[in-house]
C-alpha cells in the first residue's frame, strides 16, 4: 500500500497532511484548519510537489468554507473565493497547478455566482464537491501516468529487458494525492516485474531523494539506491542506465520544463549518454499560456537551506548563497512528456491540450 500524504473527510471538513519536513525519522500529520494553515504548510515544504500544492491548497479552501459562518450572499462567497485562492498561489509561485486550479474555481465561482438557479448553499457544496473531486482525479490520473509511462519504456528495450530508472527529486505519493508521476511510472514497471532498479539522487539542497523517495521506495520494498548529486554522469556510464524519468513543476507550450534544480544537468549529461530522458507530468502541469521557460517565474529559497543541516552550519559562516529551487530544462534535451493521455514530443506538446 502507498503513503497517504493527504487524508481529507469532507463529511466533517477535516484536513491532515503528512509533514515531510520531518521525514524519515518522524513521521507525523499536521491538521489544516484553514487557508492560512494551507499557504504555511505550502511555503514551509510540508507539503510539496506540483500536484499536491494545489490539491492541499484548494482542500484549505474547502475546510474554511464548510467551518465558515455563513456568508451573507452569493457575492460575498464568490469574493472570498477568489481572494484566498490567489493568496495560496503566492505560497510557491513556480508550480503552476496551484495557479491553474485557482482561475478554474475562481470561474466556477464567477459563474455560479451569476447562476440564478444555484442557491448560496448549493453554490457552497457545489465548490466543496469540485475540489473533493481533484483528490480522487489525482490518483487516477497518475495510474494513467504509471501505465503510459512503463509502456512507452518497454516498446524501446528488447523484450526480455530489466529496466534501470534514474529519478531526481520526489514525485511519488508525497507529491501528490497518491501513487506518484515520475515515480508511479517506477511503479507500474515494478508492478509488471519489469523493473530491477531505481537509482534516486539525493537532491541538495533540500534533499527530497534522500529523505522522500528513498523513504517511498523503501516503504514499498522497490529496489533502490541512493546517489549523491554529483554521481549522475558516473552512474549513466557505468550503469547500464534504461531511462531518466523526472517530474515536472511547470511545462512551457513549447516542452520546456521546469522541475527542481539539478534537473537540467541530468537531462544534458542523459544526452551525451544517449539515455532517453522523460518527464512525467498531468495536463495540468503544462502551462499553454506562456511560449517557452523563459517566462517561467524561477522561486529562490532561504540561504538556511544550504548553510544548514538539522540546525547545525556546514557553510562558512558570511558566505553569500543563491538559491534557486528550480530550473528549466530546454525542449531539445526530452525525449517525451508523459501525461495521463498519452505519450507527446515536445514539438507535439499541443495535442496535449485537445
Amino acid at each position: 500500500m502507498t503513503l497517504q500524504a493527504i487524508k481529507w473527510n469532507k463529511a466533517d471538513g477535516k484536513l491532515e497532511i503528512l509533514d515531510q519536513t520531518l521525514l524519515p525519522v518522524i513521521t507525523r500529520y499536521v491538521q489544516v484548519k484553514g487557508v492560512e494553515d494551507g499557504w504555511k504548510v505550502i511555503n514551509k515544504m510540508q507539503v510539496r510537489g506540483a500536484p499536491a500544492i494545489a490539491i492541499v491548497g484548494c482542500l484549505s479552501l474547502a475546510t474554511e468554507i464548510i467551518h465558515h459562518p455563513e456568508y451573507e450572499h452569493k457575492t460575498a462567497f464568490r469574493q472570498d473565493v477568489e481572494g484566498k485562492l490567489n493568496y495560496l498561489v503566492s505560497a510557491r509561485p513556480t508550480a503552476v497547478n496551484m495557479k491553474t486550479a485557482a482561475n478554474e474555481f475562481i470561474n466556477l465561482a464567477n459563474n455560479l455566482s451569476k447562476d440564478a438557479q444555484y442557491t448560496l448553499s448549493q453554490m457552497k457544496d457545489k465548490f466543496i464537491n469540485e475540489i473533493d473531486e481533484m483528490l480522487r482525479k489525482d490518483v487516477e490520473d497518475n495510474k494513467a501516468i504509471g501505465d503510459w509511462g512503463a509502456r512507452e519504456i518497454l516498446l524501446n528495450v528488447p523484450k526480455d529487458s530489466f529496466i534501470r530508472i534514474l529519478t531526481h527529486c520526489n514525485t511519488g505519493s508525497l507529491a501528490t494525492a497518491e501513487y506518484g508521476t515520475a515515480l508511479g511510472i517506477i511503479r507500474s514497471l515494478y508492478e509488471k516485474g519489469k523493473l530491477e532498479k531505481v537509482f534516486c539522487t539525493e537532491t541538495r539542497p533540500y534533499n527530497q531523494g534522500a529523505r522522500l523517495t528513498a523513504y517511498e521506495l523503501v516503504h514499498d520494498k522497490i529496489p533502490g539506491t541512493l546517489i549523491c548529486d554529483d554521481m549522475v554522469a558516473a552512474a549513466l556510464k557505468t550503469k547500464q542506465i534504461t531511462a531518466v524519468v523526472v517530474g515536472a513543476d511547470r511545462i512551457a507550450a513549447n516542452g520546456d520544463t521546469a522541475n527542481k534544480i539539478g534537473t537540467y544537468q541530468i537531462a544534458i549529461l542523459a544526452k551525451h549518454h544517449n539515455v532517453p530522458f522523460y518527464v512525467a507530468a498531468p495536463r495540468t502541469s503544462i502551462d499553454f499560456h506562456i511560449s517557452s521557460g523563459d517566462h517561467i517565474i524561477i522561486e529562490e529559497r532561504p540561504e538556511r537551506e544550504m548553510t544548514h543541516i538539522n540546525d547545525q552550519r556546514v557553510a562558512a559562516d558570511g558566505i553569500k548563497c543563491w538559491n534557486p529551487a528550480f530550473d528549466v530544462t530546454p525542449a531539445s534535451l526530452i525525449t517525451a512528456i508523459i501525461t495521463e493521455t498519452g505519450v507527446f514530443k515536445p514539438a507535439d506538446l499541443i495535442k496535449a491540450k485537445e
